[in-house]
């Protein structure tokens, strides 16, 4: 599939690093329970995609799930792109950044979470960067990244 933001595996290397390109670019996963925002919980903020920048969510789309890495009940509108990942012999829902396609985690449903969606994107902390500063609350949106 193709994304606005193109780059090679080099220039990629150039501007992440090795553990952001690994699950970034390589479809990686980071250990759980050990990512810097699993238990970070912000009253505001954007989280946006450590390769491009790109807004993916907001401090209030993320709730606590105890599954070791940060979840997310929902993300920005047209922020994240859903694929079927059959690795490991079962279906799961991959997502990436719609911007650069770099690799998220996963969304699980039906879990049983109190969330307004009953979906948990299980998200790797590598891949994301935060901003206290909202750009998506302050009327810019998602569109000026994307």
């Amino acid at each position: 599939m193709s994304y606005p933001l193109q780059k090679s595996d080099d220039e990629w290397r150039t501007v992440l690093s090795k553990e952001q390109f690994r699950v970034l670019r390589q479809q990686g996963t980071e250990a759980p329970y050990t990512g810097k925002y699993d238990k970070h919980m912000p009253e505001k903020g954007v989280y946006t995609c450590a390769g491009c920048d790109a807004p993916l969510y907001t401090a209030k789309h993320k709730f606590k799930s105890n599954c070791g890495w940060p979840a997310y009940f929902d993300s920005i509108p047209g922020a994240v792109t859903r694929h079927t990942d059959n690795s490991f012999g079962m279906a799961r829902t991959e997502i990436v950044c719609s911007n650069c396609g770099g690799h998220l985690g996963h969304v699980f449903q039906g879990e049983g979470y109190d969330t307004p969606t009953d979906e948990r994107h299980c998200v790797n902390s590598v891949s994301l960067k935060f901003s206290p500063d909202d750009p998506v609350l302050n009327g810019k949106g998602a569109e000026s990244k994307v």
